[in-house]
């Protein structure tokens, strides 16, 4: 029966990925926040969601690439659902980082830590959420990294290379930089 309603959860996840629009522009701390309210805890603690995460924002917060948008979105909300259903974690802390040259996005847990074994094989048969995060993470030109430790928590954390996150400077750089070429020649 536990088996049978895990694998109906986990087809609704699928199903609400598929289907959700996550991201209208590019407010990750607000998307974020509303994330922790909805997955926060259940068990008689209510009112303690908004206690459990916390998101932080460094940096001026910039325009995500539409295309990658949702994907960073969808990795991070994993992140954060994995924190919230699996780690019994007291503290989550969600770290938007906004550079010139990198977008990071870093989640972290004072949870039980991931079970070497989970971590090695990425996770128990028929678990897709770490593989899934990595394989989002690769196909946008990121990079995920875990790490973690029994008992004293876990912090994931996606980095992507800012000329691929926010795209490119103006359109007529690359114009400007032919015309004066072109006018030294002459």
């Amino acid at each position: 029966m536990d088996r049978a309603e895990q694998a109906i959860v986990e087809g609704r996840n699928a199903i609400h990925d598929l289907r959700s629009t996550t991201l209208s522009e590019s407010d990750l701390e607000q998307a974020l926040t509303a994330l922790g309210k909805e997955l926060g805890p259940v068990d008689g603690n209510a009112g303690k969601d908004a206690e459990v995460l916390k998101v932080v924002v460094e940096g001026t917060a910039r325009p995500i690439r539409p295309v990658l948008r949702d994907d960073v979105y969808r990795i991070v909300r994993e992140a954060l659902r994995n924190a919230f259903r699996h780690a019994n974690a007291e503290h989550i802390e969600a770290e938007v980082v906004y550079e010139e040259n990198l977008f990071r996005v870093r989640i972290r847990d004072d949870g039980k830590g991931i079970n070497p074994n989970i971590l090695e094989h990425e996770g128990p048969s028929g678990h897709w959420g770490l593989v899934g995060m990595r394989e989002r993470a690769k196909r946008i030109g990121g990079q995920l990294e875990v790490w973690t430790e029994h008992n004293a928590g876990t912090e994931i954390e996606l980095t992507v290379p800012g000329s691929v996150a926010y795209g490119s400077p103006s359109v007529g750089t690359g114009f400007q930089l032919f015309s004066r070429k072109t006018k030294r020649k002459t």
